[in-house]
């Protein structure tokens, strides 16, 4: 029988290959970089993260069920220590002994019932066939650059490029965007930069790493509430830890709380509130020293930072596999194609608070339709049936997510959860 390729030797990569391996299938994996770890890997050449990056959910709350952190990890760690931890991840679980590293998968073809991978490896180009694949390269490699009228003549990045505040060291300095990125950049920015502004065009809800000693991601009752109360409930007790956005002169959210991903950072608010950061409305124009902003005012600049997110990006495979619609790939529970059994997205969710197990959820779900498919065709057939049915209905939980690109592949955790559940222990029964 033809092994199962893998794409990807990050954390959804190494779960993905470990539960297929359960089931008894042969596994090739396929991994740009030299070892594993994915973007937790800065040596990488594919890598967006920075000296200073740490998770911005706690380890509890983050890491793999059946392999806990250390508990000398600390609270929020840095991405060495989760490097670490993938590569402890795979060693514990044989996992590297099954990749192809430092190779690059070049074009994904489907060939009748099965796949052709091209790839390539020390400037050698071969093809292997495959049952089916795995797409697990994931989703903050591609950055999604802005585009505006006018030209700057000075430095210009988008923060993937960025690695360490040195860059900063007295330059005048704008950044783009008040994601989690945005705002992690902005306070290393403060202690080297000239000055800071930031650019900030629509509201967020912001939150500290802790409250009352305890990381904030793991308060709150066990008792489930209604997903529009919780929305309230929380969002109330947001503003009164941290107060409203308009009480630093940023704009307050037009949405509810979950609506939009979270900024979870216990610094940014403290130096906006000192003057550190200085927030601008959004930008008319480019010009060669600086920037017209949309109130009329201008600044120059000696570097603009572009925290402005990224895009999905699967350049060796046709799009037409994938069902793509809009900014992501219309795909039952994010993962399953509607017009390939053999095909898959692994990793493509994003959830507050979903963590790494409930990735792990997501690749058990699929090994477990693997073996389905191999050993009880017609119920596999039955699955196919639903996942046509419901590639398109989105499993959020009644929130109206905000129509941005970064938004376009969230989930509801726990009505997402309940639904992997519910598809295990049907593919489980007989």
């Amino acid at each position: 029988m033809l092994p199962i390729a893998v794409i990807g030797a990050g954390p959804m990569g190494l779960c993905t290959t470990r539960r297929l391996l359960e089931q008894g299938f042969d596994v090739v994996g396929f991994e740009i970089h030299d070892n594993v770890g994915g973007l937790w890997d800065i040596s990488s050449a594919t890598s967006t993260m920075y000296e200073s990056a740490h998770l911005i959910s706690s380890k509890r709350m983050t890491e793999f069920r059946d392999f806990p952190m250390d508990e000398s990890v600390a609270t929020y760690p840095r991405h060495d220590a989760m490097a670490q931890y993938f590569r402890d991840y795979a060693k514990h679980f044989d996992l590297t002994r099954h990749y192809r590293f430092s190779t690059r998968v070049e074009k994904i073809e489907k060939q009748q019932d099965h796949w052709r991978v091209d790839f390539s490896h020390g400037g050698q180009q071969d093809s292997i066939a495959v049952q089916a694949v795995m797409l697990a390269n994931g989703t903050l490699h591609e950055p999604n650059r802005p585009t505006f009228a006018g030209q700057f003549d000075g430095e210009r990045l988008h923060s993937a490029d960025y690695k360490d505040a040195a860059i900063f060291a007295g330059k005048r300095v704008l950044i783009i965007g008040c994601g989690n990125s945005g705002c992690d950049i902005a306070v290393d920015a403060v202690h080297r930069a000239a000055s800071v502004d930031m650019v900030v065009r629509r509201g967020y809800y912001f939150l500290p790493k802790f409250v009352m000693g305890k990381p904030t991601d793991t308060l709150g009752g066990k008792l489930r509430l209604p997903n529009r109360i919780k929305q309230w409930v929380d969002g109330t007790l947001v503003r009164l830890i941290s107060g409203k956005p308009s009480d630093f002169g940023l704009p307050d959210p037009n949405y509810r709380m979950y609506e939009s991903h979270p900024v979870v950072n216990s610094m940014f608010l403290h130096h906006i509130g000192h003057g550190d950061v200085t927030v601008r409305p959004g930008i008319q124009s480019l010009q060669p020293k600086g920037v017209n902003f949309e109130d009329g005012s201008t600044a120059e600049y000696d570097l603009i930072l572009e925290a402005t997110g990224y895009k999905l990006h699967y350049p060796f495979i046709d799009a037409k596999h994938l069902n793509w619609q809009g900014d992501a790939p219309a795909l039952y529970l994010n993962t399953f194609t509607p017009a390939h059994d053999n095909l898959f997205v692994m990793g493509m969710v994003e959830a507050s608070g979903l963590g790494w197990q409930g990735r792990d959820d997501q690749a058990q779900l699929v090994a477990r339709f693997m073996q389905t498919r191999r050993d009880n065709p017609d119920k596999a057939l039955a699955f196919m049936h639903k996942v046509r049915r419901n590639c398109t209905s989105r499993i959020d939980g009644g929130l109206q997510y905000l129509n941005v690109a970064r938004m376009a592949y969230y989930v509801h955790k726990q009505d997402y959860l309940q639904q992997l559940k519910l598809d295990m222990a049907e593919l489980a029964e007989g």
